[in-house]
């Protein structure tokens, strides 16, 4: 049985025992974002900027990024300016990413796909 998207997954809690992921972890992870909002940076954080045609539509992302942040107590940093949101997020219990970073960021994918400008 193949594993679910990355965006279905659970999200884990980590502990201060783990370790953050690095190498071949984070490249596995990191493919199953979309490349051209997200970057690894530092193989410590990431950071994804989303363009949007107004700033409503930016702030209404905004909000729903913070509902999914609340519902997973996991939460990004995140700013807002007329059309666009850039998110940094990494999990600062082990001060790198682990793959909550990630299933996090698949999520906003998923939320952003409603607002994306049209090409």
């Amino acid at each position: 049985m193949s594993e679910p998207a990355l965006a279905d997954r659970e999200c884990i809690a980590c502990t201060s025992d783990d370790d953050p992921l690095d190498g071949t972890e984070l490249d596995e992870f990191y493919e199953d974002l979309d490349a051209d909002v997200w970057d690894v940076v530092d193989d410590h954080h990431l950071e994804g900027t989303y363009e949007f045609d107004d700033f409503r539509d930016a702030l209404e992302f905004t909000k729903e990024v913070g509902e999914l942040a609340e519902e997973e107590w996991h939460h990004p940093d995140v700013h807002l300016s007329w059309g666009e949101v850039v998110i940094e997020m990494w999990t600062h219990k082990i001060d790198g990413l682990f793959q909550t970073d990630f299933i996090m960021a698949a999520r906003m994918d998923r939320i952003y796909e409603e607002y994306a400008p049209a090409e």
